[in-house]
């Protein structure tokens, strides 16, 4: 059976979370601007607490992790109809305890971490007292794993890590960073790389800088290239088994896409109502902008184009929920990782034209979604990897044809339909 409709009960939930999210949280954000990943402390932990505290009674805090994970239960595609209302604020996330990277972290450590680990970076990350980094990506290297030459190597009962780390985001504010790295370069990087839990304050942790995103001021960003100089830590702080890094990153990576692209679909939305309004409100030419059909073509494309993404991450969700299995579903959470970049890019430059002059300014969000939409198309992955990615999953269902002619080739397929039904093609002939 199909059945597109929200669990009505469910849908109360939801209706109050829209609410909640416009009147409470979405003020936030004018009034303590990229603020969200800095301790709370003074006035804002005033303004913060009892808006969690509010969530947790209503049972939607870290919706993201399974009951038995120490989270709500819920399942990826009931997180995805709460984050679609999340993702039109930076704060929400925070609010509700489900932003990235901390949504990925806390899984990760949910499913291979230990009970130490668990009680000393899971249980305050969930509680929201304090933020995580994943420092996996490497100035020479990218995104690609197998070229990374960060190492942790053996002293006695420690590790001991040398290397560098580019692009961490939220290292500068983070209490403690899951770090990968090489710790086997004998054998192949899918069996030689490993995880580790490393307090920020630990020695030999170097931001060397904080790097902002265009628009940004220097020294004001939140992605930061670290030299880890010597960094030692014990035995225990080992993230699964030696070796498994390769493993406990599909888990961490195929989560936060999946989330990026959930949170996406509220902001595109955002863009979207904000085209119509205006479309609406303003006249040029004798008319009102929603009567141009150049508008209407922005209006029904980014329409239709969010319907088509919307769709596609809840069937991804569904899937991750049937299967409990992110390598089952890394077709379709790829393919989602394709299309997000673009559909916010093209509704918010939609939107941004329609607003004039007064869309590139500070005063509205869109280049601001622009920007995101850049950041999407490389976070947790480049674009052209995904869509790599997505052909060879989808050439496992196909096999080449026999011989020289396509297995569609008409003048093949006309001789056969010609022999099975020979008898009837005579009869008619007969008749003629």
């Amino acid at each position: 059976m199909w059945d597109f409709e929200t669990d009505p009960e469910y849908q109360k939930v939801l209706d109050w979370a829209d609410e909640f999210v416009r009147d409470e949280i979405e003020p936030l954000d004018l009034a303590f601007p990229h603020q969200q990943f800095m301790p709370l402390e003074g006035k804002r932990r005033e303004v913060i607490d009892p808006l969690k505290q509010e969530v947790r009674r209503r049972g939607l805090w870290a919706t993201h992790l399974g009951a038995e994970l120490g989270g709500q239960g819920y399942g990826q595609l009931k997180l995805a109809l709460l984050n679609e209302i999340l993702g039109r604020s930076q704060w929400a996330p925070i609010i509700f305890g489900c932003q990235a990277p901390d949504t990925g972290n806390a899984e990760i450590i949910a499913h291979y971490g230990t009970a130490e680990q668990k009680q000393r970076y899971l249980e305050p990350l969930l509680n929201g007292e304090l933020f995580s980094c994943y420092s996996m990506t490497e100035p020479h290297a990218g995104a690609d794993p197998t070229m990374f030459t960060t190492s942790a190597v053996r002293d006695g009962d420690d590790w001991v890590i040398n290397g560098w780390k580019f692009f961490s985001s939220n290292a500068a504010t983070s209490s403690f960073l899951i770090v990968m790295v090489v710790t086997n370069p004998n054998v192949s990087a899918y069996q030689g790389m490993s995880m580790f839990l490393v307090p920020t304050d630990t020695p030999g942790v170097k931001i060397e800088r904080n790097i902002g995103l265009y628009g940004e001021q220097a020294g004001q960003g939140s992605h930061a290239l670290i030299h880890y100089d010597n960094v030692r830590v014990p035995g225990e702080a080992l993230l699964g088994g030696e070796g498994q890094a390769f493993v406990i990153a599909q888990t961490r990576l195929g989560g936060g896409r999946i989330h990026h692209a959930m949170r996406t679909i509220g902001l595109s939305r955002k863009a979207l109502d904000m085209m119509c309004e205006r479309a609406l409100s303003r006249q040029t030419q004798g008319s009102r902008l929603s009567d141009k059909q150049f508008v209407q073509g922005y209006i029904a494309d980014s329409y239709a184009q969010l319907v088509q993404f919307r769709l596609m991450v809840l069937y991804t969700a569904w899937e991750i929920d049937k299967y409990n299995d992110y390598k089952k579903v890394r077709k379709d959470i790829a393919a989602v990782k394709v299309v997000m970049p673009t559909v916010l890019h093209d509704i918010a430059w939609r939107a941004m034209q329609v607003h004039g002059a007064l869309g590139v300014t500070n005063e509205v969000p869109f280049l601001g979604m622009v920007t995101g939409a850049a950041v999407m198309g490389l976070a947790d992955g480049p674009t052209e990897v995904h869509k790599a990615t997505v052909a060879k999953q989808v050439l496992r269902d196909y096999t080449p044809a026999d011989g020289t002619w396509p297995s569609e080739w008409i003048p093949a397929k006309r001789e056969a339909a010609h022999a099975k039904f020979a008898d009837y093609l005579e009869h008619e002939v007969g008749n003629l």
